[in-house]
């Protein structure tokens, strides 16, 4: 029987996400009765804060099941834009539009700015689905390694002065990082900033994981001298708040931006969940202790696993945000990710799916039972 479809250029371009891939096997394999040690998801391993639970219930005991506004109900906006004031970016409302999900808000964002053959300039070790946004949009990517840096970009500024230029149309900047932990310095983050007025490019800077920084400042780029009108700024709630099932998120840039990407968020989304975003409005005003003591556990999970792989031998560029680490593999990353759920049963995503051949990214939003037993389990199969 032939095949009535057919499939378009576009979405031959990008292949599956590696890291809900990874995450499906060990699901399935748990579902088996495996015993997986799951470090492949970025997902926080903590319930969703109470106070938010209850703001959701209470906002649909109340009838906020209907469609909002489609840039997001003004409570929201509100609270966003004065968070945002917080971290010194002049943020309005008008400026913000509310998605399901950071990753809706960075589509529409590629969507909005790249047209066919524009190039998208990406910092290695890059989250996955930036290349996959990009090609949909049509770009053409050029990148830079921070690999040879222990992931940081500043000791690499003269490398991304050699790749970005006139042609450039949108560079993207993760910080903290996914999938190195790397929290990006000021005087980093100033050089993009002089790169980004040189040569008249515009910069997505995706700051999801801003609460999860322990020895370092997290710097929102828009507030720098020169940003503000070239910087889409992309967040959520998912990994702040352990709120990945909500699905809520948003972006902020000028209203010019804003009043051209809402018209590809009216036209797909139509807008986020009605009650999902009266507990956002509770997720900002009134949570920061519960973010707290997530951001605390996570510190302890880094310093844990640090001395583990210490103890073996084991050197690692440790990160100052996130929840994710890079470790030294063999040069086949895949072949190891595939042995270590196999073998040792722990489910690690491959590096090269991040552009960094020859390392893992392992998630430590695990408990340290888990993380002790996962590394247990990689040295005893000679896997470390």
């Amino acid at each position: 029987m032939s095949d009535a479809y057919d499939f378009s250029e576009r979405i031959g371009r990008v292949e599956p996400s590696a890291t809900l891939a990874i995450s499906n096997l060990a699901a399935e394999k748990e579902a088996e009765g495996a015993d997986i040690v799951d470090l492949s998801v970025g997902e926080p391993d903590f319930d969703t804060p109470e106070n938010i639970v209850e703001a959701g219930k209470d906002a649909l005991d109340a009838g906020h099941t209907g469609y909002t506004s489609s840039n997001g109900i003004p409570e929201l906006k509100e609270a966003i834009a004065a968070k945002l004031r917080g971290t010194g970016v002049d943020a309005d409302a008008d400026e913000v539009i509310v998605t399901p999900g950071g990753k809706q808000a960075l589509y529409e964002t590629f969507q909005t700015l790249i047209g066919e053959g524009d190039e998208v300039v990406l910092l290695d070790p890059a989250w996955v689905s930036y290349e996959a946004m990009a090609k949909l949009a049509g770009a053409d990517l050029s990148r830079v390694d921070l690999s040879p840096h222990g992931f940081q970009l500043e000791p690499a500024l003269d490398d991304l002065a050699e790749t970005v230029s006139d042609d450039t149309e949108l560079l993207v900047v993760n910080s903290p990082s996914n999938p190195t932990g790397a929290v990006f310095s000021e005087t980093a983050l100033e050089g993009v900033r002089d790169l980004a007025v040189e040569h008249d490019v515009a910069v997505i800077s995706d700051e999801i994981y801003e609460r999860i920084v322990y020895d370092a400042e997290h710097v929102s780029l828009a507030s720098l001298d020169g940003m503000a009108d070239r910087t889409v700024t992309i967040n959520g709630f998912s990994k702040a708040f352990s709120m990945t099932g909500w699905r809520l998120g948003y972006l902020h840039a000028t209203e010019e931006f804003v009043g051209q990407a809402g018209k590809l968020h009216s036209h797909s989304v139509s807008c986020a969940v009605n009650f999902v975003q009266h507990a956002g409005v509770e997720a900002l005003e009134n949570t920061d202790e519960s973010v707290e003591e997530m951001r605390r556990a996570f510190a302890d999970r880094r310093d844990l696993l640090v001395d583990l792989f210490d103890e073996h031998g084991i050197d690692v560029d440790v990160g100052d945000g996130a929840f994710y680490m890079m470790i030294p593999v063999d040069d086949d990353d895949q072949a190891w990710c595939e042995a270590a759920i196999e073998e040792a049963s722990v489910a690690c995503v491959p590096g090269s799916a991040f552009n960094a051949p020859g390392h893992a990214r392992i998630s430590y939003a695990a408990s340290e039972e888990r993380l002790r037993e996962a590394v247990d389990r990689l040295v005893s199969n000679d896997l470390l």
